[in-house]
């Protein structure tokens, strides 16, 4: 799935109603635009994840057809369009290493500091300082706690699904994600930021 067509100026709004129109109404236009526009940030955002040239163009392809796909799915209320293509392919990027066996290069604190990083001209700047005390915070994590956060929340994996990965009970899985969620919004608010996606948002039970 390649294009060579030029893509036009958007901006974050229209980008928005791009992937609606994909979801509401199947527009092959509004794909490719939002392919000539993506794509090429996508394998950006992939290579810089640990993956080769080879892998981020695959998984870059990867991801847009899912949002060719999945674009039904898609809330312009709850999150900007960049925001749902990068998760997309972050997701992407995470069952690679897992089904290959590899250990991820980037650690979990800085899945968020790459996507911004091509996400930004499209993003608020409300929305890249809470990315970056989203990653601070994680750092005053333990390990344990940042592994269940990755897994419920960068992974979108089912406490239960948790709980089998990685061999702890369920009541401890739901305590270390409640314990880590508070510690994540103990930070957050201190910087000023009571409305992340991630501190408002709910995991799977």
């Amino acid at each position: 799935m390649h294009s060579s067509r030029g893509a036009p100026q958007v901006t974050k709004q229209s980008l928005d109603a791009l992937l609606q129109d994909v979801g509401q109404n199947k527009s092959k236009e509004s794909f490719m635009t939002l392919y000539d526009y993506f794509a090429p940030r996508v394998k950006s955002y992939l290579l810089k994840g640990g993956l080769n040239e080879d892998e981020a163009d695959e998984l870059a392809q990867e991801t847009m057809l899912m949002v060719w796909q999945k674009a039904v799915s898609y809330d312009a209320d709850l999150a900007a369009a960049s925001t749902w293509i990068f998760t997309v392919a972050r997701n992407k990027r995470t069952d690679y290493f897992r089904k290959t066996g590899r250990v991820m290069s980037v650690p979990p604190e800085k899945f968020y500091d790459l996507a911004s990083d091509e996400d930004s001209p499209f993003e608020t700047f409300y929305e890249q300082e809470v990315n970056a005390d989203i990653g601070e915070a994680l750092k005053a994590l333990s390990s344990e706690q940042i592994e269940i956060i990755k897994k419920a929340y960068f992974e979108d994996k089912a406490h239960s699904q948790i709980a089998e990965e990685t061999g702890l009970p369920l009541g401890t899985v739901k305590s270390r994600i409640r314990l880590a969620m508070d510690k994540l919004k103990h930070a957050l608010d201190k910087s000023g930021h009571k409305d992340s996606h991630i501190t408002h948002g709910e995991t799977k039970g």
